[in-house]
């Protein structure tokens, strides 16, 4: 190998290259993409995100990212909203940008200032501002600044947001990212330019707007908007509650947790939450003439065992008395489950479900018929029965909890008005900064790998390598059917990232570097570095948060 040469492996085409040692990525991107490289935003380096800027002075592995990863099209997107800023500014001054939430396939986003009016051709003339710093191309900078230089600086441009975050933080240097002199904070790499976000729409949407992203999969597609009502309803009712409890951002957790006021918050969330859940069971008594079945369906870690086992207690306050039927117990013997594309059975249809014999016993115990439940053992794979019967009489209702509770197909040969169809998901209540969300999927993750790890004995990198597996089922078979809903409950708690960090953090860092997984762990705690621990203690045995966390009162 030559003097100051270092030999760097790149993934994406299985070669070793000899690069001058001092090397951005950028320059290295050339080398192995001499013809097309245009469209990569960053790369994977010994499995962590970095941005093209990075040098490279000790051998290395390189996997170059672009928009059709899942880093690669967060990169993407909190690039375009970047420059949905800096077009904000351009136009407006100090108009503050507000990105509140996901949302029908984009990102719906308003303005502080409510002087401004967001209609349809202030909209147009943001969009046409952004194509303009778009196809100028400016650099997209990162420079590191001390934390408190840092803080001066966003407070002279009046992002107060930032100011918490960064003062609440506890870190010494801050990066701080750059658009031909708009600077900003971001939770996560940026692009290294904007001429590399041509994909985009604007829309105008509620009393804000929408901005919509590149199809994953066809990257020079925009994603349908297609309308969630339903779930903006309910993202709108939690930023309500997030008023009420004065906790609408990390910033403002951390300074109830410094303020002593945890135990107030974590009371104030939890009674938020009976109220809406004494609510549905007051929306079920008002039909409870014709309402027999009552599918509550949701993602993954979600909450629903623990919402169910809540809702039927206020049921009972009611009056009516609910009983369970789990559609686990109507799994197809494994010899008649559906296999995917690799050839895999695949669990998550719902073609693995047997919605015959399901529907069948839903109507006889409707007629008032005494009938036998299946059961289905996940050992064998087989359908057996042990005797368990089951009938209900007037003041009962069935309750029955599973990913495809929503699907028209599971319910199609039963009379409608005797349904009430519930979804569950964990909403984010609260976001990191004014220009910064929290995926709900990285809320779920988090709950998801504390509980895995907990009652299952799987490891934080059992339950990375399955997350995207159990992201793409989703997307199949819940999302669709979601807007079916006659009422949709946000599981999600102000408090929850702080009450989760204690366990998840010793998780996250047993993920070894050599493992592709490594990426996710490290944001993951990148992004508890921002939240500070909230004690555990007064959190009730009831909780949706103990299904996770352990401590629940209610058996599972």
């Amino acid at each position: 190998m030559e003097k100051n040469k270092i030999i760097v492996f790149c993934e994406n085409t299985q070669e070793a290259y000899q690069i001058p040692t001092g090397s951005s990525l950028k320059e290295f991107k050339k080398v192995v993409f001499p013809d097309n490289h245009q469209n990569i935003l960053g790369a994977l380096v010994n499995n962590e995100v970095r941005d093209l800027h990075y040098e490279i002075y000790n051998p290395k592995y390189v996997n170059f990212i672009d928009v059709t990863t899942l880093d690669g099209y967060s990169v993407y997107t909190r690039s375009l909203l970047f420059v949905l800023y800096k077009a904000v500014i351009n136009l407006f001054g100090k108009k503050t940008l507000i990105v509140e939430y996901q949302l029908s396939n984009g990102v719906f986003c308003r303005l502080a200032n409510k002087d401004v009016i967001l209609t349809g051709e202030r909209i147009n003339t943001i969009k046409a501002e952004m194509q303009r710093i778009i196809a100028q191309d400016y650099e997209i900078t990162r420079t590191e600044y001390p934390t408190e230089e840092a803080i001066k600086l966003f407070k002279r441009q009046g992002l107060k947001d930032k100011e918490l975050l960064l003062s609440s933080r506890g870190k010494l240097f801050t990066s701080v990212y750059s658009i031909d002199g708009t600077c900003d904070y971001f939770y996560g790499t940026l692009a290294p330019s904007t001429g590399c976000l041509k994909v985009f729409d604007l829309m105008d949407y509620k009393d804000g707007m929408l901005l919509l992203l590149p199809d994953r999969m066809n990257p020079t597609e925009i994603l349908p908007y297609y309308p969630q009502e339903k779930l903006y309803n309910t993202f709108s009712e939690f930023k309500r509650w997030g008023k009420v409890l004065e906790v609408s951002q990390i910033g403002h957790l951390n300074q109830a947790i410094e303020h002593r006021h945890a135990g107030e918050m974590i009371k104030v969330s939890e009674a938020l939450h009976e109220k809406k859940i004494s609510l549905i069971a007051d929306m079920i008594r008002k039909r409870r003439k014709k309402l027999k079945v009552i599918l509550i369906a949701g993602p993954s870690s979600s909450g629903k065992t623990t919402f169910g086992k809540r809702l039927a207690i206020q049921l009972l306050v009611n009056g009516i008395k609910p009983v369970n039927l789990s559609l686990d117990n109507y799994f197809v013997n494994r010899e008649q489950t559906p296999k995917d594309e690799k050839g895999e059975y695949d669990f998550e249809t719902i073609d693995a479900l047997d919605i015959s014999t399901f529907n069948d016993n839903i109507v006889r115990l409707l007629r008032g018929e005494e009938v036998e439940i299946p059961k289905f053992s996940f050992e064998t794979g087989q359908r057996f029965y042990d005797g368990e019967k089951l009938k209900i009489s007037k003041n009962n209702v069935i309750i029955v909890e599973g990913i495809h509770g929503l699907n028209p197909k599971l319910t199609e040969y039963l009379p409608q008005e005797s349904l009430f169809k519930i979804f569950i998901s964990a909403l984010t209540a609260i976001s990191i900064d004014d220009h910064n969300i929290i995926n709900p999927s990285d809320n779920r993750l988090i709950r998801r790998m504390v509980r895995d790890h907990k009652y299952r004995g799987y490891s934080a990198l059992d339950t990375l390598k399955r997350w995207e597996s159990v992201l793409s089922g989703e997307q199949k078979h819940i999302v669709p059917y979601q807007e079916e809903a006659d009422v949709m409950f946000n599981s999600a708690l102000a408090y929850e990232l702080g009450a989760l960090k204690q366990q998840a953090v010793p998780l996250l860092e047993e993920v070894l570097v050599k493992y592709p997984e490594h990426s996710k762990a490290t944001r993951l705690l990148k992004f508890f570095s921002y939240v500070q621990t909230v004690p555990t203690r007064e959190i009730p045995p009831t909780s949706i948060l103990r299904e996770f966390l352990g401590g629940s009162s209610f058996k599972y």
